[in-house]
């Protein structure tokens, strides 16, 4: 039980209660966040304890009791965050080390390091100089298989505990990644990407190394935008016969299994929903995974042998449920559950199902519910067709008030809005503004179809589904049509860029964090995964130059009739801020209104939430002087 947020929310409850209409400051609204973190909970091998990351201060990691009681702090600094890939915490299977990633040592690279829990000291296990972008356990807690870029791609290596001796067991040039221990101890698992990472092999290979892999498998036609991360580990079961792994062939994100000695997969748990977070039961009998459908997420269980899954744990109306495990007797499974107003938590449930127990409370509920704005989930139809589905925050208006409608974008453009706590939502919706947050065609969540749906015009076909987000809200007795705003960071910045361009005079004011406009400079920037995911949805360059230009809004300045206001962080000089910064100045040689700023110790994006403070005030200025006359 979080201490600190809810005495720091305390005094916002007894505002609330005297004027309920008064809205949460960006303070009050920051303040109110999960005390669990993003790491998935372990637990401890005893079953005793559940460990969880977390940002209460004087220690990254803390365990709470699995009956429940207060948390109690491992005093374990993990450092700084690594590239690309969490921190990734870990009990070893004997319960003697903790292990985890870092970048604390420096020098851009990221790092193993263990942590023993008998005498509380810190080992640098690797010293590769890289990155370490996943890692597991071998069942007798002796070694960590390791995937690391040192040699320039990713390959997989066996470092000893404590002693550190290395053993590289892989050195093809495609990545190979998220490896997997069989239960002997005796083999590895683990995935090789194409050169696009659209295909994957899993391969078993000796874990002493030396010996030729064998393909385990093979699956195809699977972006991975994390580069191996979306795919996952492979998961092995107790008895070391058989292995899931996550696969779209169905149309869908769900779990097929494969025997170990090589086969036909077959689909686990067939379903119209994204699968993810699957965990074999200790005794290899069920697997648990979670359920994403429209942007609810709930917890099932599914025999070994695979067909209907049962629902453990479906939550009230909208919910996000996440991050299960199992106990280690298999009789209960912890989990996460967020919704739109309230925080992730961390719970457990009877893993035959029951009423869940919950063991964190990151903000006090006797006042939320009645600050906070539950949104709608609604849909509306394109010109063309499509289906958007979406979340409406509707202001608190008083008698004859009419308001401002603001579309509100998500990133990826791969990624999508779920059923979670969203600050920028609240904080002008709490302003009297109509909040839209669509997940427009080429939103995950809604089937491949669904996803590939903008590949090849981004900006423009995905626009239609803004554009109709719009017409929905012009048809609400309450909105104030003559004004809309959009705004979105990343994808949702570049969409708010495109809908200036290619929609004129549609928005009053946009809005664009941390966005791009010119897909043909974007070519330069450094990031791999930016570069797979421009040639898988747009193509490769200078074959597809036309079609980069013509999705390029920085082409079509003349059209702009919305007044943009342009921020990301400041970060270090690179191709993606110049190019934002190339963006305003051509507006402004066109005389278009145009505003810009950055803002310090941040990346390209806004994170920290002293700035993301800032950040929106800066930003109701801005659409208080467009939408409000």
């Amino acid at each position: 039980m979080a201490r600190f947020p809810i005495v720091a929310l305390a005094l916002v409850a007894v505002r609330a209660a005297s004027a309920q209409v008064t809205p949460l400051s960006p303070e009050d609204l920051t303040a109110i966040h999960s005390v669990v973190g993003t790491a998935t909970p372990q637990w401890s091998p005893d079953g005793a304890r559940i460990m969880f990351a977390s940002p209460l201060g004087g220690s990254d990691l803390w365990t709470v009791n699995a009956s429940g009681g207060f948390p109690t702090p491992l005093n374990v600094d993990m450092g700084d965050i690594p590239f690309l890939q969490p921190h990734q915490p870990t009990f070893s299977p004997d319960g003697k080390w903790l292990a985890y990633i870092s970048s604390k040592r420096g020098e851009g690279a990221s790092e193993m390091y263990v942590t023993s829990l008998e005498d509380g000291r810190t080992v640098p296990l690797t010293h590769l100089g890289s990155h370490v972008n996943s890692y597991s356990w071998s069942p007798d807690s002796r070694s960590i298989a390791v995937a690391d870029d040192r040699s320039g791609g990713y390959d997989i290596y066996v470092v000893s505990v404590p002693g550190a001796s290395i053993t590289r067991i892989t050195s093809d040039p495609r990545y190979e990644v998220f490896p997997s221990w069989t239960p002997d101890g005796k083999r590895l698992v683990y995935v090789r990407l194409d050169d696009r990472w659209q295909d994957h092999d899993v391969l078993i290979a000796d874990a002493a190394g030396g010996s030729d892999a064998r393909t385990v498998v093979k699956d195809t036609n699977f972006f991975d935008y994390g580069a191996g991360a979306t795919f996952g580990y492979p998961l092995i079961s107790p008895d070391g016969s058989t292995m899931l792994f996550r696969s779209q062939r169905s149309g869908w994100i769900n779990y097929w299994a494969v025997p170990l000695a090589g086969g036909a997969p077959h689909q686990l748990a067939a379903e119209n929903a994204n699968q993810n977070g699957a965990h074999w039961a200790p005794d290899g009998k069920s697997i648990l995974y979670v359920s994403l459908s429209n942007g609810t997420q709930d917890l099932r269980v599914v025999p070994a042998s695979g067909g209907a899954a049962r629902v453990v744990v479906k939550p009230d109306g909208q919910g996000f449920i996440n991050n299960a495990t199992w106990s280690p007797d298999g009789s209960h499974i912890s989990f996460t559950m967020e919704s739109p107003t309230a925080p992730a938590d961390l719970y457990t449930v009877p893993s035959a199902g029951g009423t869940p127990t919950r063991l964190t409370v990151s903000v006090a509920p006797s006042w939320r519910d009645a600050v906070l704005i539950h949104p709608k989930k609604i849909q509306f139809r394109s010109t063309d067709g499509v289906v958007t589905s979406a979340y409406l925050y509707e202001p608190r208006l008083d008698a004859g008030k009419k308001a401002p409608g603001i579309l509100l974008i998500h990133g990826g453009p791969t990624s999508s809005f779920n059923d979670t706590y969203r600050v920028q939502a609240q904080f002008f919706a709490q302003r009297g503004y109509a909040v839209l947050l669509p997940n427009i065609r080429g939103s995950s969540g809604y089937g491949k179809a669904f996803e590939d749906a903008n590949n090849g015009c981004w900006g423009r076909c995905d626009l239609k589904d803004v554009i109709a987000g719009v017409a929905y809200l012009k048809t609400l007795p309450y909105i104030d049509s003559t004004h809309m705003g959009i705004t979105g960071t990343s994808y949702g910045g570049c969409m708010t860029l495109a809908a200036s361009a290619f929609a004129p005079g549609l928005f009053q004011a946009g809005i664009a964090a941390s966005g791009y406009g010119d897909w043909l400079a974007f070519t330069d920037e450094q990031e791999m995964r930016h570069i797979k995911l421009l040639h898988y949805e747009l193509g490769y360059l200078p074959q597809a130059t036309a079609l980069y230009r013509s999705l390029s809004p920085v082409y079509y300045l003349d059209s702009v009739k919305t007044p943009l206001f342009l921020i990301h962080g400041e970060g270090k000089p690179f191709p993606r801020s110049d190019a934002s910064k190339i963006f305003v100045d051509r507006l402004e040689v066109k005389y278009k209104p145009v505003k810009y700023k950055t803002y310090p110790n941040e990346n390209y994006y806004i994170q920290s939430p002293a700035n993301i403070r800032v950040m929106l005030g800066d930003m109701l200025a801005y659409f208080e002087q467009y939408l409000r006359d």
